[in-house]
Order: C-alpha cells, then sequence, then structure tokens
C-alpha cells in the first residue's frame, strides 16, 4: 500500500449526487477526491440511466414522429429504422457527459481515483485498483454517495440473461427490436423503455402490481396517462402480483395472479424487462465495520445535515431517504458541501419535481389531489387542457393538461401536475412558485410569452384562483 494522501472530502460515488457533492466543495475551498468503481464517472445516471435512456426517447419520439405526425404537417417521408445508428448516437451521448466530469474534476482540482472505495475506519477510504494496488486516503470528512442498483422483484428470485430477461441496464442496448415485450413494473423506468421499444416496433405489455401506473402520481393524471399510452398500443395487466419468469429459450414467460386472489396467467414475450425498482448500494462499503447504521429499508440513516451516526461520514442521494431522483441527489450534494464548508445547506423537500419523459411527458411538484384528500387540508383544483392552447395545436400536441392545487384559504400552491408536451421543462415554472410561497393569482397575473405551452400553466391558474380565459 502507498503512503496515505491526506484530503478534506472524500467522496465514494461520481454519480450526481458525487459529484456536484465534489464540485460545490471544492469551489468553497476544500481538497477533495472522488473515488469510482466504474472505469468511467457520473455512476448509473450518466452510464446507464437517465442520459442513455432520454438519448433513445428522443430518437425514438423522431422515429415516430417521421412515420406518422409528419405527414399532417406537409412532410412527406417514410422512415426506415437504423438500431445500430441509434444506439451509437446513445453512446455518444453518454461520452460526451462522462468525459464532461472529467474535466469538470480537473478544472476544479479534484483527484478522481477509479477503484472500489471501502471504509477502513472514520477518517479513512481504503481503494483497491482493478489491477490490485491499494491506495489509502486520510480524510477529515467522507461521503457515501453509491447510489442504487436494480431490486429485481421482492420474493422472488429473477435470472438475468442481459438478452431475454433483462434490467433496465440491458434495456438500453438491446440488439434488435423485439417483437413483444412484458415490462414487469408500470413506474417511470419501466414506462419509458417500454416506450422506447414501443415506438420501434414492439407489442408492449404492461405488468403492475397496483391498480394504477406510476403509482405516487396523482390519480387523476395516472389514469389519463394510462389512456393516452393505451391508444399508443400498449396493454396493460394491473393489481397483478408477478408469481414466476422463466426463461424458455429465446422467449420467457411471466406467470401473475390477481393481487387480492384468483387464477394465475402466464405471457410470454420476446423480452421481459423487469423494472421494479432500485434499492440502496451499500454492500462492501465498510459500513458495518465502521459503524454506520442503516434503516429497515437498507439506507444508511442521516440527520437533517446528512451525517451519519458516526462523526465525519456523510451520506446523500438514493443511498438515503426520499425519492431516488439524480435532481435530488444533486441538491444534497450542494447542500452538505456547504454545511461541511461551515455554510447553512439546505434542500427544500416540499419541492423536488418529478417527471417521465414519456410522450407526453409528465411532470409534478408538491402534493397530489390523493394526498390532500387523505390529509383533510381545504383545496381548490385548476385545471386547463393543452387541447385548448393555440401553440400546442400548432405542434399537433393537444393531449393532456395542466392540474394547480391551492390551499383554499391562502391560494397558496401545494401541488403542480402536467400531462403533455415538453411537461418537465414547464414543471420549472411550477416549481420557482412554489419555492417562493407563491399563489395561484401570482401565477395568472404574470405575463407569459404568446403563442407558448406556457400559457397552459397560466390558464390553469386563472382557473384555480378565478376563471381561465381561453375556455
Amino acid at each position: 500500500m502507498s503512503e496515505t494522501t491526506a484530503f478534506d472530502l472524500v467522496v465514494i460515488g461520481s454519480g450526481p449526487g458525487g459529484y456536484v457533492c465534489a464540485i460545490k466543495a471544492a469551489q468553497l475551498g476544500l481538497k477533495v477526491a472522488v473515488v469510482e468503481k466504474r472505469k468511467t464517472y457520473g455512476g448509473t445516471c450518466l452510464n446507464v440511466g437517465c442520459i442513455p435512456s432520454k438519448a433513445l426517447l428522443h430518437a425514438s419520439e423522431m422515429f415516430e414522429e417521421a412515420g406518422h405526425s409528419f405527414a399532417d404537417l406537409g412532410i412527406e417521408v417514410t422512415p426506415a429504422l437504423n438500431l445500430p445508428r441509434m444506439l451509437e448516437h446513445k453512446d455518444k451521448t453518454v461520452k460526451s457527459n462522462v468525459d464532461g466530469i472529467g474535466f469538470l474534476f480537473k478544472k476544479n482540482k479534484i483527484e478522481g481515483i477509479i477503484g472500489t472505495g471501502r471504509i477502513k475506519a472514520p477518517g479513512t477510504v481504503e481503494v483497491v485498483a482493478e489491477d490490485g494496488a491499494t491506495r489509502a486516503l486520510a480524510a477529515k470528512s467522507i461521503v457515501i454517495a453509491t447510489g442504487s442498483e436494480v431490486a429485481g422483484i421482492p420474493g422472488l428470485a429473477v435470472e438475468f440473461d442481459g438478452q431475454v430477461v433483462v434490467s433496465s441496464d440491458h434495456a438500453i442496448a438491446l440488439p434488435k427490436v423485439p417483437e413483444t415485450m412484458v415490462v414487469v413494473g408500470g413506474g417511470v423506468i419501466g414506462l419509458e423503455l417500454g416506450s422506447v421499444w414501443s415506438r420501434l416496433g414492439a407489442k408492449v405489455t404492461v405488468v403492475e402490481y397496483l391498480d394504477k401506473v406510476l403509482g405516487p402520481m396523482d390519480s387523476e393524471v395516472s389514469t389519463a396517462f394510462q389512456k393516452l399510452l393505451a391508444k399508443q398500443g400498449f396493454d396493460f395487466k394491473l393489481g397483478a402480483k408477478v408469481t414466476g419468469i422463466a426463461r424458455d429459450g429465446d422467449k420467457a414467460s411471466v406467470t401473475f395472479e390477481p393481487a387480492k386472489g384468483g387464477e394465475p396467467e402466464t405471457l410470454s414475450a420476446d423480452v421481459v424487462l423487469v423494472a421494479t425498482g432500485r434499492r440502496p448500494y451499500t454492500q462492501g462499503l465498510g459500513l458495518e465495520e465502521a459503524g454506520v447504521a442503516l434503516d429497515k429499508a437498507g439506507r444508511v440513516e442521516i440527520d437533517a445535515h446528512y451525517k451519519t451516526n458516526v462523526d465525519g461520514i456523510y451520506a446523500i442521494g438514493d443511498v438515503v431517504k426520499g425519492p431516488m431522483l439524480a435532481h435530488k441527489a444533486e441538491d444534497e450534494g450542494v447542500a452538505l458541501a456547504e454545511i461541511l464548508a461551515g455554510q447553512a445547506g439546505h434542500v427544500n423537500y416540499g419541492v423536488i419535481p418529478s417527471v417521465v419523459y414519456t410522450q407526453p411527458e409528465v411532470a409534478s411538484v408538491g402534493v397530489t389531489e390523493d394526498e390532500l384528500k387523505a390529509s383533510g387540508v381545504a383545496y381548490k383544483v385548476g385545471k386547463f387542457p393543452f387541447m385548448a392552447n393555440g401553440r400546442a395545436r400548432s405542434m399537433l400536441s393537444t393531449d393532456g393538461f395542466v392540474k394547480i392545487l391551492a390551499d383554499k384559504e391562502t391560494d397558496r400552491v401545494l401541488g403542480v401536475h402536467v400531462l403533455g408536451r415538453g411537461a418537465g421543462e414547464l414543471i420549472a415554472e411550477a416549481a420557482v412558485l412554489m419555492e417562493f410561497g407563491g399563489s395561484s393569482e401570482d401565477l395568472a397575473r404574470t405575463c407569459h410569452a404568446h403563442p407558448t405551452l406556457s400559457e397552459a400553466m397560466r390558464e390553469a391558474a386563472f382557473a384555480t384562483f378565478a376563471k381561465p380565459i381561453h375556455i
């Protein structure tokens, strides 16, 4: 083992939480190192998650539009799928992003170390390189930012072969378009990747344990969204508990039964994508030996300042409580870096948006109507359909609506939900409004450019505190 190198901060994991924490800490004057077990930086998000999936979602969306809606715009084309070229676009997108992290490390004088990191004791991280060489890092503070991994199906052993029975890691690189695909799990990952292969020609069936897709999403939005996916060719088996997945030659079968009891059913498909969520990645980090406490869900327990029960050891991102979202991890990374530098870092967990990058997109921030009903809060609702929006009509993107929930007495906006084209961009306006405690009237009285999709946000706000103008 080489001589120990001393740092103010050592971050284990270079995903969105880890690399952002490292960069912010370095900007604030700390000497920082980042340990990454992959050969490239960026974690799951940049390598096999957010970034490659969005590249495929966009490319497949363009293919779908070229074959269908282009003709209505006066553009006559007959698209031909070049899947290798599409996957090449995905890979180039990934490379440019992960290379960008390396550039930012150098720019901010952060030492990036490729190898497997393990906490030997509070204040010490051991790194084992691929060739077996070890290195010790001394750190005033250690941040666990190791993210999450594919969870599989609770109580059911699933053997991923990467070809027929696949996880999301494999589903971004299928060598050919399957004729049939069963997606186990009706959450964000399953519906996004199911959309990719559906647009490219696969017949997709979603098997979901709950009685709705996008479980935590507002029920009205979820129901409308499912209907739009059904129009696109998706089949749904809801309230279904998967009891078995087996490969049979070049195909695989999924056996499921009604979650409330009943006769089992079996579906066969060329590809079965298991997308039932993710679990914190904590194994092999030396947490038990260091005395770091985990909760019942296997997450690292932290206090309000991201500190574990062991002095000098902190954790952020997917490995701790809260939604497994890259931007949530990034915000925690900034907040923790500020705290370690003696500042007052903070994350407002009530204003973290979530987005489903299908077409149309689904975006949400704040509480759902279901949650307001359950809590007994008096509220009011304003809605506006994209069908009545001029820009949406011009783009042939009239599916969906904006829904705003506000406190009945104060008019303070409590939640905003958007189903429609560009919803992931539109939701930022709602997040800013809510961050400053704004009301629906504040939003409605803010001038919006015309014609834009954002006018639907304003109209929904008018509908919340008064009446909409254009419907």
